[in-house]
């Protein structure tokens, strides 16, 4: 099973193109105000249309109440709902029953007892997004451009699909993909000249570094394929 790529943050009709030209099996879409690669649901309606059929299309969220995620499925149609706040296995039942997509859930990883929740998310989430926690001071999630230790995953014992993500650009996906032999890699900021703007050639000098890398037992994140292949036709 190849690599799964997902580019991140996607906000314009050019980077979105971009992306799905460069073969990104997955595009996300923000919806948190706070950051500054959030998105209208006017935005989303179109882009999410472009992606249609050529990718898999998530919706990332933190911490979301039902209206909000209600607004994002309506409008975007998404193949999977991204949970990156502080959402509990309970919520994560809520959302899959209501809504009945895909979840995965991002884990922020500093420590390794920052692995502690992950039987439970493991047990409702569809896949997870080892991500690196945000500093301290962060107004929003996410390791903000920098990487966790990679080697706190390297005997992870999880039959559940999962993917990596923080800090990640192209020097370093190899290394990345090395360590943790994950089934898929995410990335946002690696790919911008400014928080926010994402940037062609680092996107497609991204995909081309992953792509030139094949983890020994890479595992789909539960989900996406059929997705994709769902909106395909």
């Amino acid at each position: 099973m190849s690599l799964l790529v997902k580019i991140c943050g996607l906000s314009t009709r050019e980077t979105l193109q971009t992306a799905l030209d460069a073969g990104a099996d997955m595009v996300g879409f923000v919806f948190f105000p706070p950051s500054p690669r959030h998105i209208s649901l006017e935005t989303a309606r179109e882009l999410g249309s472009r992606a249609k059929g050529r990718a898999v299309k998530v919706a990332l969220t933190v911490d979301a109440d039902d209206a909000t995620l209600e607004n994002i499925v309506e409008t975007l149609r998404p193949d999977i709902l991204q949970l990156h706040g502080k959402e509990t296995t309970a919520r994560l039942r809520d959302i899959k029953a209501k809504f009945g997509l895909p979840l995965m859930k991002a884990l922020p990883v500093e420590t390794s007892a920052d692995l502690a929740p992950l039987p439970g998310y493991a047990a409702v989430a569809d896949s997870i997004l080892f991500d690196a926690r945000a500093p301290k001071d962060a107004t929003r999630p996410g390791g903000l451009g920098e990487p966790f230790d990679w080697h706190l995953l390297e005997n992870l014992d999880l039959k559940l699909p999962y993917m990596v993500s923080g800090g990640l650009h192209a020097d370093n996906v190899t290394e990345a993909l090395r360590v943790t032999r994950a089934g898929g890699v995410d990335v946002s900021s690696g790919v911008e000249s400014a928080p926010g703007v994402k940037d062609p050639e680092m996107i497609k000098a991204f995909i081309r570094a992953a792509r030139a890398t094949q983890p020994s037992s890479p595992l789909p994140v539960n989900g996406e394929r059929s997705a994709a292949q769902r909106a395909g036709g």
